[in-house]
């Protein structure tokens, strides 16, 4: 791949660019704030600080739900701004190579939402082609999806846990369940309002996540938390446990454990036998949760591989693909459509 290359993962929560030669060159949160006037008021990072915050007349929203573009006008307005952020020593945009990062288990409709995503954006992609997301979390993670070996990669993501078996640069079977680090966030504010009468926003649901949360039970901890009380409409102070925490999340727990069992009693058996051997590779942003991959080890009694830095081994398979040849044909073009009829 000759010229400037770029790989996109448009994350639920961030979005990461990785350029040819130069590797991740954008990480941000995939949020952007429009005014009334469909003005955009900010993008990324920026827009996450304005986020629960905002006053009505400006929108403050995620453009990826469960993986997929769900707001495609928005998600058109960020990826122009993103790129223009990256692009403002060069001036303006020259022709690009682009491959990106799609979820496997969607439909043939979502996955080209994000062909014409960037067909249409400001970056005069000369051409665009689509990496299925699971490959490319198994490249980053060190792993050779190239041969006749069965790889199985579990990718716990901030709205879908993705779990999928690989072999001979494919997916052999794949399951996308919408449970991930915002599941756990949603809970937590629930068990708080049913608990304690305190309603809480998602940032504070976030930080109770990162400090208390685990999949097992771990060393009794607390944290003090603010919110609005209920009955009397005041601002108020509580104390929350990390078994709370524990009792709220454990039911999504099982629910990722469980699409792992799916698929390991759908897999043929010639790969059973390669992951039994190497075991069940973890990675995403919630893997770090304390705790899961011993759980998953007892409910499945199979090895758990944490992959290193898990948040970024999409992006990082992305720039794989990218800088070596050899891999250069796990990345395909999807099939022009006609879009003056029906999809």
């Amino acid at each position: 791949m000759a010229g400037k290359v770029y790989g996109i993962d448009f994350g639920t929560s961030t979005i990461k660019i990785y350029r040819k030669h130069e590797g991740v060159i954008l990480d941000e949160k995939n949020i952007i704030a429009i005014a009334d006037r469909k003005k955009v008021i900010a993008a990324g990072n920026e827009a996450f600080e304005m986020y629960g915050k905002a006053p009505a007349n400006i929108n403050v929203t995620y453009p990826v739900k469960n993986g997929v573009i769900a707001d495609l006008a928005n998600m058109l307005e960020l990826l122009n701004f993103m790129l223009h952020k990256i692009n403002k020593k060069a001036g303006r945009f020259s022709t690009a190579e682009f491959i990106v990062a799609t979820p496997s288990d969607i439909t043939e409709v979502e996955k080209r939402a994000f062909f014409d995503l960037v067909a249409s954006s400001h970056a005069k992609a000369k051409s665009i082609k689509i990496v299925e997301k699971p490959i490319a979390d198994a490249i980053g993670a060190g792993l050779d999806v190239t041969n006749a070996k069965g790889v199985m990669v579990v990718d716990i993501g901030a709205d879908t846990t993705e779990v999928s078996i690989m072999s001979l640069g494919g997916i052999v079977i794949s399951k996308l369940i919408p449970v991930g680090g915002n599941r756990f966030d949603e809970s937590i504010k629930s068990f708080v309002k049913k608990n304690y009468n305190l309603i809480i926003g998602e940032k504070t649901a976030e930080l109770i996540k990162m400090k208390l949360a685990a999949a097992l039970p771990m060393e009794e901890q607390s944290i003090k938390i603010y919110g609005r009380n209920v009955v009397t409409g005041l601002p108020t102070e509580v104390d929350i446990s990390s078994s709370m925490v524990l009792d709220s999340i454990m039911e999504y727990i099982y629910t990722i454990i469980d699409a792992v069992k799916i698929i390991l009693e759908r897999t043929p058996p010639e790969i059973s036998s390669d992951i039994i051997d190497s075991g069940i590779y973890i990675t995403g942003g919630s893997s770090a949760l304390p705790g899961l991959d011993k759980l998953i080890e007892k409910e499945t009694d199979l090895k758990i591989n944490i992959c290193e830095d898990p948040t970024n081994t999409v992006v990082k398979g992305l720039g794989k693909i990218i800088e070596d040849r050899k891999l250069s044909t796990l990345a395909y073009t999807l099939k022009q459509t006609n879009f003056s009829g029906s999809l």
